[in-house]
């Protein structure tokens, strides 16, 4: 289902979209969305190298617009239909038409909707309407009419196997005859953050001869929060097998996740709280061995600097994994999988309790070349689960045996820690 199958524009259409010149891509979700969007991006400046591209989106998501070099401008619009605007104040319709006005002044000449397959693009299809954007082209479920001159029927449903986010965005303007060069992700590290960085880790103790990895517990939702406790347990038993440093990451706000982890170790660890800029944090994680975190913006710019994940994930939604690095996705199958719940709608959070930090630690070391990829603690259920000890890219072509490859050919290992626990 991760297979990428490229669509053919027609004639007429492509036409029509070949002269753009003035373009508004629209991702009015979070950091994370947005740097899953960035190969599409790259398909659209690649097709038209000299057009001006304008990201409207979120004030988070805005956070890594200068990172992206594809990106000329971005709008921050605090949408009263996406779940983070409509908790800004709710909705009086004074911003909307501000920003009608404002998109209007712009004078685009497309407009390109970028959605998961849970969301309706009509609003904002609604809202290039009114500012006057001639093209306009989203996915859709329902027959839009002239909301939309361009669009693709959206036959997505949240369920095991379905294609990854970043394909379903490079699926989207490939309908228009826009074609990227690599389907990587994107995200540029200004030399000026990388030099801050290396003054801020050095101050804070950092020995730069020695490797070190990151440790991210935090994530914006609560349904996708390992306990930090067990990030702890897993970073200091990565330290003693490895003897790699341990930096922690959060915001300010994460600051106490981070001291829980913190205190279940002996070894010690740096920690960073609200204390690093966007590009500070993708600098850091750009040096580190391996990223360890939560299915978080982090591991998007993990896989966008290329460093190897281990993504504690939760099974809210199926289409996040790391895209296109090393990574191991770790998580204990549960019949109410996919809820996609901001929280946990049976309140047991067995899908991330299930994985036991001699789990995450075997992963990371995994992932360094320093260890099996199942731990010696697990070893009892090796019997009943052989599959387990096949090579990777073995294990990723089995179907319904505790296996999937929620990334991409051969580069992603997902553990399925039931079957450790079996």
């Amino acid at each position: 289902m991760n297979a990428r199958v490229p669509m053919t524009a027609s004639e007429d259409t492509a036409r029509r979209w070949r002269d753009v010149r003035n373009v508004l891509a629209v991702r009015l979700d979070n950091l994370g969305d947005v740097l899953m969007t960035t190969p599409a991006l790259s398909a659209i400046r690649q097709s038209l190298p000299g057009a001006r591209i304008t990201l409207l989106t979120s004030a988070a998501g805005a956070m890594a617009a200068r990172h992206i070099p594809e990106i000329d401008e971005a709008l921050i619009f605090q949408a009263p239909w996406i779940k983070a605007g409509a908790a800004n104040g709710g909705f009086d319709g004074r911003g909307t038409q501000r920003m009608v006005r404002r998109l209007a002044a712009c004078r685009f000449d497309a407009a390109v909707i970028f959605t998961v397959c849970t969301q309706s693009a009509l609003p904002a299809a609604m809202l290039c309407m009114l500012a006057g954007i001639p093209l306009r082209l989203a996915y859709c479920r329902e027959n839009p009419y002239a909301l939309l001159t361009d669009w693709v029927a959206d036959q997505e449903v949240v369920a095991d196997g379905m294609r990854h986010e970043v394909l379903r965005q490079l699926a989207l303007v490939e309908h228009v005859g826009w074609r990227a060069p690599t389907d990587r992700l994107r995200f540029q590290v200004p030399m000026d953050d990388a030099v801050r960085l290396q003054e801020r880790t050095l101050l804070a103790g950092l020995d730069p001869r020695q490797p070190y990895v990151v440790v991210h517990p935090g994530a914006s939702a609560p349904s996708r929060r390992y306990p930090a406790a067990r990030f702890g347990v897993a970073a200091q038993a990565v330290a003693e097998e490895s003897g790699a440093q341990v930096v922690f990451t959060g915001a300010a706000s994460e600051r106490t996740l981070i001291e829980e982890a913190q205190a279940v170790m002996t070894v010690p660890s740096l920690a960073f709280a609200g204390d690093l800029s966007l590009g500070e944090l993708a600098a850091l994680i750009a040096g580190a061995k391996v990223l360890i975190a939560n299915n978080s913006g982090p591991a998007h710019i993990a896989a966008a600097v290329n460093t190897p994940v281990v993504d504690v994930y939760a099974l809210t939604n199926p289409q996040h994994t790391p895209w296109g690095v090393p990574s191991r996705v770790l998580f204990r199958d549960v019949p109410c999988r996919n809820c996609l719940k901001s929280v946990c709608p049976e309140g047991h959070h067995q899908c991330l309790l299930g994985v036991e930090p001699h789990d995450v630690a075997g992963a990371a070391l995994d992932l360094m070349g320093l260890a099996p990829l199942v731990m010696p603690a697990a070893n009892v259920a090796l019997e009943r689960s052989p599959e387990l000890r096949l090579p990777v890219e073995n294990r990723l072509g089995r179907e319904n045996r505790g296996s999937r490859d929620s990334g991409r050919r051969g580069r992603t290992a997902v553990v399925h820690p039931v079957k450790l626990l079996d």
